[in-house]
């Protein structure tokens, strides 16, 4: 992906997102050491986060913590995005499967990746939070492209090819085919397109009122979700037709 982005912006989203893993104060040395940022820098994001609200100072013990301000921004998002039921879905596909569960949606392009609940499995692929996959080449972004039509996958297509090399430009047939796959089995399976050996079984969410097209996910090796795939997507299937209920 090219699209152009402001250091700083996403470095002071990084710090906060760093807050949220760790749930405690954090010190200037704590976000240095783990981001490597200069001290100078990251000095001055703190300060302005702090400036704008969004973080407060304890001079004592010289470390920062997020403020309330920061928990009311997202309450005007539609609910389904952290609806309790969805998170209690993710946890039991987890709790059954062992694997990686990922709620998605979409954000112009791309597959985003809202909710990850990490694999308990000695092996396991690293999935993170606000991670952004092209739509046409990803197992979330094809289960949201099969409630699309097939002249906005058409468009989205050109568009995701403006920003590739002619040899990595997308072919609007293959990337039809494989929607219409899924259209006609319920789910998608992709296989390598990320990484090599890294696989998602994907089934698309039922549309809410005004809410955003959103998919579940179970991903992992490709060869331990192509062995178990039938329980894997039969548990995920279960699951949402309980939500929906």
């Amino acid at each position: 992906m090219s699209a152009p982005v402001v250091k700083s912006a996403e470095r002071a989203f990084a710090i906060l997102e760093y807050f949220d893993q760790k749930r405690r104060p954090l010190s200037l040395k704590n976000i240095t050491d783990h981001f490597k940022y200069p001290a100078s820098s990251a000095s001055g994001l703190l300060k302005s986060l702090v400036h704008n609200g969004y973080l407060s100072y304890d001079r004592y013990s010289r470390s920062y913590m997020p403020t309330s301000r920061l928990s009311t921004l997202g309450n005007w998002v539609p609910s389904d995005l952290c609806n309790p039921a969805m998170m209690m879905l993710m946890g039991h596909l987890h709790e059954m499967t062992q694997e990686t569960v990922v709620l998605g949606t979409q954000s112009d392009l791309y597959a985003q990746y809202m909710h990850v609940i990490p694999s308990s499995l000695p092996l396991r692929v690293h999935m993170k939070p606000g991670t952004l996959r092209p739509l046409a080449s990803s197992g979330i972004g094809l289960a949201i492209l099969s409630a699309r039509s097939d002249e906005d996958i058409d468009l989205i297509v050109r568009r995701l090819n403006v920003d590739l090399q002619p040899d990595e430009q997308l072919k609007f047939s293959s990337v039809l085919a494989e929607v219409e796959q899924v259209r006609r089995e319920g789910f998608a399976f992709s296989r390598n397109k990320i990484c090599a050996g890294v696989g998602l079984i994907a089934i698309l969410l039922p549309p809410s009122v005004n809410g955003p097209l959103m998919a579940l996910g179970i991903g992992g090796p490709v060869w331990r979700l192509e062995e178990h795939a039938e329980t894997l997507l039969k548990t995920m299937q279960e699951g949402v037709a309980a939500l929906a209920a």
